[in-house]
């Protein structure tokens, strides 16, 4: 399949990333349809964006005005078969549990036309693990963006054990038809390109602060300080999720069944508890107005 024949994409899953997705998408002109089992889940996670961009101090590479034009123009439906009927290109955006992934991608696989790419945005699963649910194998992708309401307009993409050159092919130009940077990974390999890189600083923090060695807020200050970014490493933890984090370490830890890779307990203690982030108004920080987005913070 060309980049010139995906019109129509449908992201099976409304979480905020998956709500991101679609709006990105949606902004340079493809017809998006979104799919969540949960009634209202898009519009709920549309209301988390203007606290990300907020706590990001940033907003998407397009215009904000297009950006919110873009919310109005997603096609949200109550059925997957409806959201599947059309579809060019398929990204599933459910939970990071392996088993979950391969029943949705069962029923896109039964559900979409055969002309359709399937794509994952799993965090971590690569796509070979999950072609087999499938009947085109050859047509499964891993597509993982990262957060495209703050500008983050990159993407890792890999294929499975049996993916064409072609769908490689077609979903590179797509991501790049869709202002984004396409991070090829071009043997398979847990975590991918970027988000590999990041999971081993998740690591480390996490240890760091659950083992009482230093403060999250003095992580986050010299994050800050040595880059010049506007959050650390706690703080994106608490834009992504830490329900998301969590299943993230977990899908690692299940991967090399090592315990140096189980999440810490009090990461899943405030997962428990329903400390979440941004998207609960608390995790490792208070929201709407974090301590690390006052001037004061890194004096």
């Amino acid at each position: 399949m060309a980049t010139s024949d995906i019109k129509n994409v449908t992201i099976i899953g409304a979480g905020i990333l998956g709500a991101q997705i679609a709006v990105q998408t949606v902004c340079f002109d493809f017809r998006v349809t979104v799919y969540d089992s949960a009634e209202g889940a898009f519009e709920r996670s549309v209301g988390q964006f203007e606290a990300i961009m907020s706590t990001r101090k940033k907003g998407p590479a397009v215009p904000i005005e297009k950006w919110n034009d873009g919310i109005l123009k997603v096609n949200t439906v109550s059925h997957m078969a409806q959201a599947l009927q059309d579809a060019d290109l398929v990204i599933e955006a459910v939970p990071e549990n392996l088993e979950l992934k391969r029943k949705v991608f069962k029923q896109m696989d039964e559900l979409a036309p055969p002309r359709a790419i399937l794509a994952t945005n799993s965090s971590t699963i690569p796509v070979s693990r999950i072609e087999d649910a499938t009947n085109r194998p050859e047509k499964c992708l891993n597509l993982h963006f990262y957060t495209p309401v703050t500008g983050l307009n990159m993407v890792d993409i890999m294929g499975g054990s049996k993916t064409t050159p072609e769908t490689m092919t077609a979903g590179k130009q797509w991501l790049s038809a869709i202002g984004c940077v396409p991070l090829t990974v071009k043997k398979e390999i847990y975590g991918f390109c970027f988000n590999r890189v990041w999971r081993s600083v998740k690591r480390q923090v996490l240890y760091m602060w659950a083992d009482g060695f230093v403060d999250h807020k003095d992580i986050d200050r010299a994050w800050m300080l040595a880059y010049g970014l506007p959050v650390g490493p706690f703080g994106q933890m608490d834009i992504n999720g830490l329900d998301i984090t969590y299943q993230v370490e977990m899908s690692y830890y299940h991967e090399s069944g090592e315990e140096r890779d189980r999440p810490p307990k009090a990461l899943k203690e405030m997962v428990d508890r329903g400390d979440l982030g941004v998207k609960s108004g608390k995790g490792f920080y208070s929201y709407p107005d974090p301590a690390f987005a006052d001037p004061d913070f890194l004096k």
